[in-house]
This record gives C-alpha cells, sequence and structure tokens, in this order.
C-alpha cells in the first residue's frame, strides 16, 4: 500500500496532480481542499495517500493532512459511497462543516454537495454518527462534560433555542470566556440573529 508521497510537483489539472518521485510520475487525485493548498508546479509536495485497486483501475488519492484521509476512509465504509463521492463531499464540505452536518444531523447540509441526494445523505448520517463524531465534531472537542461550554450549551438549550443555533453561537464565543458571561453574550448574539 502506498500510504505517503514525497517529490516534485510536476502537473496539477483539478482534481488531478502528477507528482514525480524517483523518476516515475504518480497520478494522484485530490479533493479541492487539498487542490486550492498545493505549492506552485516544480516545488516540492507531500500527499497523504490512500491506493484503491479495482478489477479495471489502480487508483491513487492524495490528501494534504492524515485528518483527510482519516475521513476519506471513514466515508468509503458508508454503503452506496464510492472514493468519487467521498472525493466529491471533501471537495464540497470542510471537515468542520461535515463534522457539524453529522453532529447536529444535518441533512441539507450534505445535500448541497452534488451527486449526494435525500438517501445517501441520511445513510452518511446514520452510519457515520457513532464512528465520525467521537474525534471531529465540537460537542467533542470543546463541549466535553464539565467545560464552560457545556455548561453554556446545556444552559442555552434548557432556555429553548434548538441545539442547531446554540453550537453555532458557542463558535462565535472567546475560548477562554466563563459560563455566565458565555451566556450573556450568547444571549445577546442569538437576539440579533433572529
Amino acid at each position: 500500500m502506498i500510504g505517503r508521497i514525497n517529490g516534485i510537483l510536476i502537473e496539477k489539472t483539478p482534481p488531478q496532480v502528477v507528482i514525480e518521485c524517483a523518476g516515475v510520475g504518480y497520478e494522484c487525485e485530490v479533493p479541492m481542499s487539498t487542490f486550492y493548498n498545493l505549492p506552485s508546479i516544480g516545488e516540492n509536495i507531500v500527499l497523504f495517500t490512500q491506493f484503491i485497486v479495482r478489477e479495471d483501475a489502480q487508483l491513487l488519492y492524495g490528501f494534504g493532512s492524515e485528518a483527510e484521509r482519516a475521513t476519506f476512509r471513514q466515508l468509503l465504509k458508508v454503503n452506496g459511497v464510492g472514493a468519487k463521492s467521498a472525493l466529491s463531499i471533501l471537495s464540497g464540505l470542510s471537515l468542520e462543516d461535515l463534522s457539524t452536518a453529522i453532529g447536529m444531523q444535518d441533512a441539507t447540509l450534505l445535500m448541497r454537495v452534488p451527486g449526494v441526494g435525500k438517501k445517501t445523505a441520511e445513510r452518511l448520517l446514520l452510519e457515520l454518527k457513532d464512528k465520525f463524531i467521537s474525534d471531529r465534531t465540537v460537542s467533542s472537542q470543546s463541549l466535553s462534560a464539565g467545560s464552560a461550554r457545556s455548561d453554556i450549551l446545556n444552559a442555552l438549550i434548557s432556555l429553548g433555542y434548538n441545539e442547531k443555533e446554540s453550537v453555532l453561537t458557542l463558535k462565535k464565543l472567546p475560548e477562554d470566556i466563563n459560563v455566565s458571561d458565555g451566556i450573556k453574550l450568547s444571549l445577546k448574539l442569538l437576539s440579533k440573529s433572529s
């Protein structure tokens, strides 16, 4: 298996790049999030890769970060999602947006990605809910049990705000805010948006 490639970027045409490594040019398909961060042609590049062998092809997919590759691998495990669909999802949504969509069970955000219909979006939400959320979503990163953010979120929900708008409001708060100030600022932000 090819897990990583380090070489000279010799060609880039979305969504494909060619990287020369030890005299061999490797074609890699990359999500647009990786493509936009590529160096200029002729410069050195390192991509984390996923090598897929099918009956009719051998394909190499490249990613700018290990998190993107891990997400791609997780998406491939979903029934009905192939490599092209997974690449399209990573091109259409940032990892944070994907995490939020799964955490909030928001199918409409996923359906904005070309090629992802209602059934596929619902399947993604169902199958990734427990696996994907645990290490990537807002709820696990910044809302761990007992934290100030968790208390602020619980207070907003108990005041009648839905979880989605409450989490989005929490993202706008300073990192080191205490519970009391966080609730006050959140209420101000929520009152402005309504």
